[in-house]
């Protein structure tokens, strides 16, 4: 008599190893985002300081970096610096709030009036249409070589495009927020002040960002012009005097503080618009 055996137990498989992908270290958005923006600008520094190390141009074409960083050091030191810069920085002051507030008012008057549009609109345009340094040999022989003379062009260079931007802003407000104010009672100052502005903010705010560069550049060519003071006059002094590493010197400064400014304007402008999300 045959006897059953007893079944054995199946073999099972081994489970598989679970292999983990190795973390891979990344960097934060932001700081990728620096990084990019450095690289042209820091690879330009290493080509200029390679041609002036191996003298691929005259030195007296094409100061080092080295002996444009000397020559910055020494303006600070002797004040020259710091008096061109203050002297710059007052009329891009004075020149910027004349034109802001100029052109605020022009574009308000062209956003809210058709007849005051119908009007000046035209003139204004034709006056836009010249450049700054268009206008600086009449305003030479009307107001002279004095301070007067470049806050006028900058306050010209600031008006344009604050008045337009802010006439297109004014202009672009959905009419159905006028529609509103209107059922709650609001009068044409409370329209102006609660709603339009508000509205129009972003327009508005890309005009006085346009136009503090504006009015930077504009000084900067004036001053190269006319003028025996500022930051453009600095670079006219180390031309004359052949000193090409004081001439690049101005030329950094310059730049550097037109970037700053844009960067200020462009921290301002989140937090407005911000508000302005928040208020509507």
């Amino acid at each position: 008599m045959l006897t059953q055996q007893p079944l054995l137990p199946l073999p099972t498989a081994p489970e598989p190893a679970i292999v983990r992908a190795p973390r891979h270290w990344h960097l934060p958005r932001h700081a990728a985002r620096v990084l990019i923006a450095l690289l042209f600008p820091l690879a330009l520094l290493a080509a200029w300081a390679l041609a002036a190390h191996y003298q691929w141009i005259a030195a007296q074409i094409l100061p080092g970096p080295a002996t444009v960083l000397t020559a910055l050091a020494d303006l600070a030191q002797n004040g020259d610096l710091t008096r061109n810069a203050l002297v710059s920085f007052w009329r891009v002051v004075w020149g910027f709030g004349l034109g802001a507030a100029l052109g605020l008012l022009l574009g308000i008057g062209f956003g809210l009036s058709s007849l005051f549009r119908d009007y000046v609109y035209p003139l204004f345009r034709a006056v836009a249409q010249v450049p700054v340094l268009g206008w600086l040999p009449f305003l030479i022989l009307l107001l002279g070589m004095e301070e007067a003379l470049k806050v006028v062009l900058v306050a010209k260079a600031v008006l344009v495009p604050v008045a337009i931007n802010t006439d297109q802003g004014i202009r672009s407000v959905p009419p159905q927020y006028l529609e509103v104010a209107r059922i709650y009672g609001f009068g044409r100052w409370q329209q102006l002040t609660r709603v339009i502005l508000p509205a129009a903010l972003p327009g508005i705010w890309n005009g006085i960002r346009y136009g503090l560069t504006n009015a930077w550049l504009a000084l900067v060519a004036v001053e190269l012009l006319a003028s025996s003071e500022g930051l453009g006059f600095l670079i006219v002094y180390g031309r004359q005097l052949f000193q090409l590493d004081v001439v690049l010197a101005a030329v950094v400064i310059i730049g550097g503080v037109g970037f700053v400014l844009d960067k200020l304007l462009s921290v301002i402008e989140k937090r407005l618009l911000r508000w302005r999300r928040e208020a509507f």
